[in-house]
């Protein structure tokens, strides 16, 4: 298992339209990783494996796969405020929206 991550310029795009571009003056831009642990289990569609077959780990927990009331608050308060880009709206981009957006796990 690797960890793998990215930077992209999607400014024409990601950004309201290219409405707020990257300020690259604050490149180079860097991204680190301390004390990195995972703890998983085998994927089975729809869920991990172990949600149904133990509860010894914090992922096969309850609130590990539910928001309480105030976490969905909490979540609708940054899609309304913070997002500038969700690709699940961006029917232009993808006119058949990939199979993620049609789940909601924050219902």
């Amino acid at each position: 298992m690797y960890l793998l991550s990215s930077i992209w310029n999607a400014d024409d795009w990601a950004t309201r339209g290219g409405l707020e571009k990257t300020d690259w003056k604050n490149a180079p831009f860097v991204s680190s990783y301390t004390d990195f642990n995972v703890d998983a289990c085998q994927w089975k569609d729809p869920y991990p494996d172990c949600v149904s077959t133990t509860t010894d780990n914090w992922w096969d927990q309850y609130a590990a796969w539910h928001l309480n009331d105030d976490q969905k608050l909490d979540y609708a308060w940054v899609q309304r405020n913070l997002v500038i880009y969700d690709y699940c709206k961006d029917t232009k981009r993808f006119p058949t929206l990939p199979e993620e957006c049609w789940l909601n796990p924050y219902a």
